[in-house]
């Protein structure tokens, strides 16, 4: 039987977690629609299908055993760039032209914008919503939209504090459990030569991530009206706490994941990384002389005995509209995400915190690891996960928020004007993308 359902409903909202369907998007649905609608192709027997699958992470050992176990159903992995440095310009540019890939990896905080252009194939359709208990529910909550399903959930990034163990030891230095601790440790390891961390204004993600811990709500609806709040007292108490961490030296300004960066992390210059799960894996591969010198602790607290945590990055698995063959592409993201050999295969390769149920116990995240001191460094971020507060939204306007705010974070960095000042004029720039894709949206009051 051959389907054909474009996604051709209304998104109110989503984040952490997603709302239902609604007029807060309503009127754009068919501002940029895809050249070709998914439509099952019909089935052959005897003959395999192929599937087509963009992603930046290196998950080619778990395809190969997709593809040794399922003969049927070929899987090509294809490397792109990682989302905003051009990997989602190629996908919109694919939905365009009506040549899109089968699969393809999609940040959560991206999925309202596919779903503004009509990008993603109603998975219920196809027997999606059958698949629901197998997954976190507000990471499955990410690809709901109006009652329907449009992707897969395949990983979180819950955060913690990756340290330098072995320095702070020798300098007497406690391993910080609050904001004002951090600050405090800040000096202390600044008298003696090193940074207690890199501020990097490249990473608007990073920087969101500790307005969200506080308790701050970005993005809101109002019935058919998104309302913009970052210019709020939660996210000024963050800015200016980084205000001062900058204007009084204790902190190194350059951009993270970079090469000199990396030699500070093994020169013992940066003491720690304010960072998600998946940052394991670029610590073992970037810094490999630090091997055992590491261990991992939740995030400071902005109020001493708290347990809030952050969540910093996070993907689905998308079946792209235009597809031929939907359903067998969705058979192999839930298989992707949820067998427990394929997550084995994907943990090393820093995909992030698994989507699916119940997985940590028993799987290769719940071992001791010698790079971090023979610590069950997972225990954290399994807290963590529990504590990531999930009423956070996105816009369908992120990617532009993240440029407003990465331009304000590097002229802040560079002496021009503050973090804090920064806010109002990201909100009202916020506003004005919103307005511009024929959206209702406002400050709030």
């Amino acid at each position: 039987m051959e389907h054909n359902r474009p996604a051709r409903r209304s998104v109110l909202g989503l984040g952490a977690a997603a709302l239902a369907a609604g007029p807060a998007l309503a009127g754009c649905a068919g501002s940029a629609s895809a050249a070709r609608m998914t439509s099952e192709a019909p089935h052959r027997p005897g003959r395999r299908v192929e599937l087509v699958f963009w992603t930046w992470v290196p998950l080619q050992k778990a395809v190969d055993l997709w593809n040794r176990t399922h003969p049927d159903i070929h899987v090509e992995v294809q490397l792109i760039p990682a989302n905003t440095t051009g990997g989602y310009q190629k996908m919109y540019s694919s939905l365009r032209a009506g040549n899109p890939p089968d699969l393809a990896q999609v940040e959560y905080q991206e999925l309202p914008a596919f779903m503004l252009v009509q990008g993603l194939t109603d998975l219920s359709a196809y027997g999606a919503d059958a698949l629901r208990d197998h997954y976190v529910p507000w990471q499955w909550q990410q690809g709901v939209f109006g009652g329907h399903v449009y992707t897969i959930p395949q990983a979180s990034g819950p955060m913690g504090m990756f340290y330098r163990r072995d320095l702070l030891a020798r300098w007497g230095v406690k391993a910080p459990t609050t904001w004002q601790e951090y600050e405090d440790a800040a000096r202390a390891v600044r008298r003696k030569g090193s940074y207690i961390c890199a501020f990097p204004p490249n990473q608007a993600s990073w920087f969101i991530a500790f307005a969200w811990q506080n308790g701050a709500r970005w993005i809101r609806t109002d019935g058919d009206t998104w309302v913009v709040d970052i210019d709020n007292a939660a996210s000024r108490q963050v800015a200016g706490y980084w205000d001062r961490m900058v204007g009084d030296g204790l902190v190194l300004v350059e951009p993270d994941m970079q090469s000199g960066w990396y030699k500070d992390l093994q020169d013992g210059r940066v003491l720690t990384w304010l960072a998600a799960q998946w940052g394991d894996a670029l610590l073992r591969g970037n810094a490999p002389s630090t091997s055992g010198k590491w261990a991992v602790t939740t995030l400071p607290q902005w109020r001493a005995g708290q347990s809030a945590s952050a969540n910093w990055g996070g993907s689905s698995t998308a079946i792209l509209q235009g597809s031929r063959h939907p359903e067998e592409a969705l058979r192999f993201a839930h298989w992707l995400n949820t067998d427990p050999d394929s997550i084995d295969l994907l943990v090393p390769a820093g995909y992030g915190w698994p989507a699916a149920r119940d997985v940590f116990q028993g799987s290769a995240l719940d071992k001791p690891d010698p790079f971090f001191g023979g610590q069950r460094y997972n225990t954290v971020f399994a807290a963590s996960d529990k504590h990531v507060d999930t009423s956070w939204k996105w816009p369908p306007t992120t990617d532009a928020l993240y440029s407003h705010l990465t331009d304000a974070l590097e002229k802040a960095a560079s002496g021009h004007g503050t973090f804090t000042d920064a806010l109002a004029d990201v909100q009202a720039r916020a506003v004005d993308d919103l307005l511009a894709k024929g959206l209702k949206a406002r400050s709030a009051a």
